[in-house]
């Protein structure tokens, strides 16, 4: 058999000179030694957690599901969605405004972004809970002491639940609107321009040209910032509200003077809605992004 190489000279060679080499698999030790390793901590972890008396298991399902827990968790989402909601619409107008031609729009924008980010959250959450006696009446007049057109007493509308969804949703507007304009910012100039050249209204085009390419840039950090959000509840104490998760398992443990397993219940709550966030944060990355 003559076989010619890329050479300009030919090689000679018989079927019996040429070897069969067998390929053998790359064989990683580290692999399962660490898997072994990870596999083996694991599971003193779980026995130790299990097998420690200290965190009352038995404690941990009895309150699990008693009624103050339970009503405790019903408020942390309603507080989450309500400011999440809340919070999602003032983002989106300003991030119009941050991107509007109009000077006076982009500075209140800007302004109010370095405020609400530059604070504590729980510093404005404290005076939320304190604007009912700084404000005792809101109203609408001339001013420079002009007479008064309409006026309303701040407690008629204002209280404790008021107070924590509007503090949490301003505190995470300013948030928010910075996910939005770099998903915004994401699409594409030349979207824009044909748009324009179509003779589409400013308004189409954000609604139906922008905003749908730019959700697949928002969607991740947004759900991030809702996971967030459902933990920041913790500190409407500040208000205050006594009504959210932490602070009823917090009041069950000081009644008993077992915090630990209290403190199991709450983060298990947590750890299951949180769960759930997840997975419908998946599904909406799986919906947006059906054209990468």
């Amino acid at each position: 058999m003559k076989v010619r190489s890329s050479g300009p000279e030919s090689v000679d060679a018989s079927t019996a000179d040429i070897e069969l080499i067998h390929a053998r698999a790359v064989r990683h030790p580290g692999r399962w030694i660490s898997s072994i390793v990870v596999v083996f901590l694991l599971v003193c972890f779980i026995d130790g957690l299990f097998s420690n008396q200290n965190f009352h298991w038995d404690i941990v399902g009895q309150y699990l599901f008693a009624p103050n827990i339970l009503k405790g968790v019903l408020w942390t989402l309603i507080l989450t969605i309500s400011a999440m909601v809340i919070a999602i619409v003032l983002a989106l107008l300003l991030t119009i405004m941050r991107e509007s031609e109009n000077r006076l729009l982009r500075y209140v924008a800007n302004v109010w972004l370095w405020f609400f980010r530059g604070t504590p959250v729980y510093t404005q959450l404290v005076f939320w809970g304190l604007f009912a006696v700084i404000y005792p009446k809101l109203g609408i007049g001339l001013p420079f002491g002009g007479p008064e057109l309409f006026s309303i007493s701040t407690q008629d509308f204002y209280n404790a639940t008021v107070a924590a969804i509007v503090g949490l949703a301003l505190n995470e507007s300013a948030y928010l609107a910075e996910i939005f304009r770099s998903g915004v910012n994401s699409v594409a100039s030349g979207q824009l321009e044909a748009s324009a050249a179509l003779g589409l209204s400013r308004r189409y085009t954000w609604t139906r040209v922008v905003l749908p390419q730019a959700m697949r840039i928002i969607i991740p950090p947004t759900g991030n910032e809702m996971i967030g959000m459902l933990k920041t509840t913790s500190l409407v104490l500040a208000v205050p509200f006594t009504l959210e998760l932490t602070y009823a398992a917090n009041a069950v443990a000081n009644r008993l003077y077992l915090p630990i397993p209290l403190l199991v219940v709450a983060a298990t709550w947590y750890l299951a809605i949180t769960s759930c966030l997840m997975i419908g944060q998946h599904f909406l990355e799986k919906h947006f992004g059906k054209g990468h």
